[in-house]
Formats: C-alpha cells, sequence, structure tokens
C-alpha cells in the first residue's frame, strides 16, 4: 500500500472583517485518505473562492461547511449559530446542492415549481431578483419544461438562479462554471460580481482557478 501524502492544511487570505462563517479546529478524513487536520477558516461577507486541484477536498469542504458530512472535529459558527448546538437551525441558514441532486429529487417539476420549492424552505427568497436571474441566465425559453427535458447546462443555470435568489446567509456552489458555455459563464460571473458588496450574505464557491476580475473577500487554498 502507497503511504499516504500529508493531508493539506490551506491557507486563507480575508479581505473584510464582516465574517458569516468562523470554522475551527476542523479534522476531518475518509478511511485511508486524510483530508484536513486542525484546519480554521473565516468567511466573510461577500464572494469568497475554494481553489485547489483534484482532489484536495474543495467539494468535502463545502459538504463540511454545510453540515451535509460529519466531521471528525471542529466547531462551525454560521452567523452566531453553532452546527453542533442547533443543526436545524444551522442548515435553514445553507443553500447547497448540486445539479445531479436537482435532477434526482425534482426531475419531474417545471423550473417554476422547483422554485416555489425553494421559496417555500428560504425565508428570504426574492421572487423579483429572481425574475432578473431568469433573463440574464437566458432560461426564459425553459420554463415550461420539466427539467428532465432539459440539458445539463441549462439544469445548472436553474440551480443557480435559485441559489443566488434564496436569500441563504451561506450560498456554496461546487465549480458553478461546470457544463456552461461562454456566454453562461460570464453572466454567472456578472452575477458573483454583484454580491462582492454583499454585507449579509456569503457566496463561497469552488473551483481549480481564481477569475480574473472577481472580487474576493476571502480565497481559501487547498493546493494543487
Amino acid at each position: 500500500m502507497a503511504a499516504l501524502s500529508s493531508p493539506p492544511r490551506g491557507s486563507a487570505i480575508e479581505h473584510s472583517t464582516a465574517f458569516i462563517l468562523q470554522l475551527s479546529e476542523l479534522d476531518f478524513a475518509y478511511p485511508q485518505r486524510p483530508l484536513f487536520k486542525d484546519f480554521s477558516a473565516r468567511i466573510p461577507a461577500g464572494v469568497s473562492l475554494i481553489r485547489g486541484g483534484d482532489g484536495v477536498g474543495k467539494s468535502s469542504l463545502l459538504r463540511l461547511l454545510a453540515g451535509d458530512l460529519e466531521a471528525q472535529r471542529g466547531q462551525f459558527i454560521l452567523k452566531g449559530i453553532a452546527l453542533a448546538e442547533q443543526p436545524a437551525c444551522y442548515r435553514q441558514q445553507v443553500f447547497y446542492g448540486y445539479p445531479q441532486a436537482l435532477a434526482e429529487a425534482h426531475d419531474q417539476l417545471s423550473p417554476d415549481a422547483y422554485f416555489a420549492s425553494v421559496a417555500a424552505r428560504y425565508p428570504q427568497f426574492d421572487a423579483v431578483y429572481l425574475a432578473e436571474l431568469i433573463v440574464a441566465l437566458g432560461l426564459s425559453p425553459h420554463m415550461g419544461k420539466t427539467l428532465y427535458m432539459l440539458s445539463t447546462g441549462v439544469k445548472r443555470k436553474v440551480w443557480l438562479a435559485a441559489a443566488f435568489a434564496s436569500g441563504a446567509a451561506l450560498t456554496l456552489l461546487d465549480d458553478p462554471f461546470a457544463a456552461l458555455d461562454l456566454t453562461s459563464t460570464r453572466a454567472v460571473l456578472q452575477i458573483l460580481s454583484s454580491f462582492s458588496s454583499q454585507t449579509q450574505r456569503a457566496i463561497v464557491y469552488s473551483h481549480y482557478e481564481q477569475a480574473a476580475g472577481l472580487a474576493l473577500a476571502c480565497v481559501i487554498d487547498l493546493g494543487d
């Protein structure tokens, strides 16, 4: 059996003091695969990036932040609410998901019906902003279809529109540019840029590189 490599500790570069989420002393490992040891980070309001190569733990860290994956050790505090003490309240402030889960759970719904289900979960859901996102992401021609009829890229845009409109204090996006064409990628970057001055929400996305021109509140670099 090959020797295990040292778990990446990562680094976080912060550019703000209004912290939405504080993570401290995280330990997490899969069997035979350590990822995080005594890892801490503070995520400010605005847009933050979890950067790294394949297999370094970007998706796992997002799931940990969402409370979707259980850490061996660590404290997660989101706007004063500790995951360990109030897990339901913590998760109510988080939007996390991915297009595959959207397809599995909601494939028979139209985008409108899916958006309604998200609005029912998040009290701060912004229907007016959603209408703007539908236009910006080119979703208008697809609103009368069911999700199973949509391409992978269009499903991803439906998911992104729900995420941005949710109003969740912590919005977690795993590789939001995957399966998008250049026009859609530019639209998503423009939307992300509009969140740069946010003071009440943190948008955290994972990617292998930092997008040029996008102002970031924090970069959590897990290495390559």
